[in-house]
């Protein structure tokens, strides 16, 4: 053993599951021994390079709207094709603002599209829970005054007609999962936005999760049986759970129009819901969503080799994952780089890297789209005058 293993060692003990190389990059306890090659080879290369537009936020909505700007080349091209635009929001919580996209940031996509796109716009979620008490909590539906003359509306994705796909359940067998049909509409130009967080289950969430996770659809209050298809992705095992990610977004990447990562306030620790917020005051644009995550988890002190479903995406093509083949517009990479710290469950988090698991135990847990009721103290309390949570028959849908 090497005087510089031990040294480590020693280090690891004195910081609990996380401690940083002299580079700042966050390091992992006890990884397991990987059974491919990581980081991952292109099987089918991405066609083209990719951009990535970052810029200093001294607000939201300055930030996103600057950030978009950044690509107008890629977003104008992409936009005159369309008839609608659909902007994909993130209600981790629909009460807790912090781990949700922020009305302000949507605004500020609404002033880049102002004099680019003459509507429709839709803003939506299919959120785990319910979709209307975050557009009430959170005052959206001043987006709807404030830009009436660009025809904006809110949609619960979870009251249409779903589209249907397939995921994997724990056991590996194919199992039917509902999904938004407005974020596979061919005619639409689907733009996320969403804040780049740390996650207790997958390490990194951004515009790929955000979609992958977002898109499956569940039940409404006034239906008398509550189910969840993001259980359908959210499945007992990491293994699975990674490449469900992985083959919601490939089924749902022909449809993307542009990510955008609203870090004017990001989240580390115990996200994506719980975690502290960090003011990071910048912003993100991309046409590759995998580009993005990419660059967003590199700023944020990650090894890129710990998110296996990003690099899935990219080992397939559907966009840039090598930074070689990404172009950083704007600020400068290394001038926004900050060490997030990580969840505590870093360690079996990276369980998807190794050998397989089912174990009996697990293999017995599998959900198939049931829901159930929520743990005591698991609904926090609305902002005054707001809406909660609440389901009246109950429902602990995965996090997005």
């Amino acid at each position: 053993m090497s005087k510089e293993f031990t040294r480590r060692q020693m280090l690891f003990a004195s910081a609990g599951a996380l401690a940083f190389t002299r580079a700042g990059q966050l390091l992992a306890q006890h990884a397991p021994k990987p059974t491919l090659d990581l980081p991952m080879p292109a099987i089918v290369p991405a066609a083209n390079r990719s951009a990535v537009s970052v810029v200093r936020a001294v607000s939201r909505r300055q930030g996103t709207h600057d950030a978009l700007v950044g690509i107008d080349r890629e977003m104008i091209l992409g936009l005159k094709r369309k008839k609608s635009v659909v902007i994909k929001v993130n209600f981790t919580s629909t009460t807790n603002q912090i781990a949700s996209t922020h009305r302000d940031a949507v605004a500020g996509i609404l002033d880049y599209l102002g004099p680019r796109f003459k509507g429709p716009v839709y803003i939506g979620e299919a959120a785990s829970n319910y979709t209307p008490a975050a557009f009430e909590n959170f005052e959206y539906s001043e987006l709807e005054k404030d830009f009436k003359s660009q025809k904006v509306s809110l949609i619960d994705f979870n009251g249409e007609k779903p589209a249907l796909m397939q995921t994997i359940d724990v056991n590996l067998h194919p199992t039917p999962c509902r999904i938004a049909s407005r974020l596979v509409d061919p005619d639409a130009f689907v733009i996320n936005c969403c804040i780049p967080k740390t996650h207790n289950a997958v390490i990194y969430t951004g515009a790929i999760k955000n979609m992958s996770m977002g898109a499956p659809v569940r039940s409404l209050l006034k239906d008398a049986t509550p189910w969840s298809d993001k259980r359908k992705v959210h499945v007992g095992g990491h293994w699975q759970h990674q490449y469900n990610l992985f083959l919601v977004s490939q089924h749902l990447a022909p449809y993307w129009g542009a990510t955008v990562l609203d870090g004017f306030e990001a989240m580390e620790g115990d996200g994506p819901i719980n975690g502290p917020k960090v003011d990071w005051k910048i912003a993100m644009a991309s046409t590759d969503y995998v580009a993005a995550d990419r660059v967003a988890i590199e700023a944020m002190g990650m090894d890129p080799s710990w998110i296996g479903y990003v690099q899935y995406l990219g080992q397939m093509g559907v966009g840039n994952y090598d930074l070689a083949s990404i172009d950083v517009r704007g600020e400068k990479l290394e001038s926004f780089k900050k060490a997030f710290k990580l969840p505590g469950s870093v360690d079996d988090q990276l369980k998807w890297m190794g050998p397989l698991e089912i174990t009996p135990e697990r293999a017995a847990q599998n959900r198939t789209g049931g829901a159930s009721a929520p743990r005591p103290g698991n609904v926090p309390a609305p902002r005054p005058g707001g809406v909660t949570d609440a389901w009246p028959s109950g429902d602990a849908a995965p996090k997005q």
